[in-house]
């Protein structure tokens, strides 16, 4: 099963002098969080949902695994329905 990709709209941008990561999509962009930018980077098509979480969790330790697949599937779902994440 295919995992979650950015749009062929969207890409992704380091911001040198924000010092944080920018989603770019026609015309239009928004600052990400260090961990919103870790988690998109993720979408590739090729990690599942579960492999990010899996990656998320094991990059941030301390937090509990199923926050962190919470905010993980609300960060994708909010970008699909944004149409940045296929």
């Amino acid at each position: 099963m295919k995992g979650p990709r950015l749009a062929a709209r969207a890409r992704l941008k380091w911001d040198r002098v924000g010092n944080h990561h920018l989603l770019l999509y026609p015309e239009r962009g928004m600052a990400l969080s260090e961990s919103a930018a870790a988690i998109l980077k993720l979408c590739d098509g090729d990690h599942s949902v579960d492999a990010i979480v899996e990656e998320m969790a094991r990059t941030h330790g301390a937090a509990d695994p199923e926050i962190i697949r919470r905010d993980v599937v609300a960060l994708l779902e909010a970008m699909r329905k944004r149409g940045l994440v296929d």
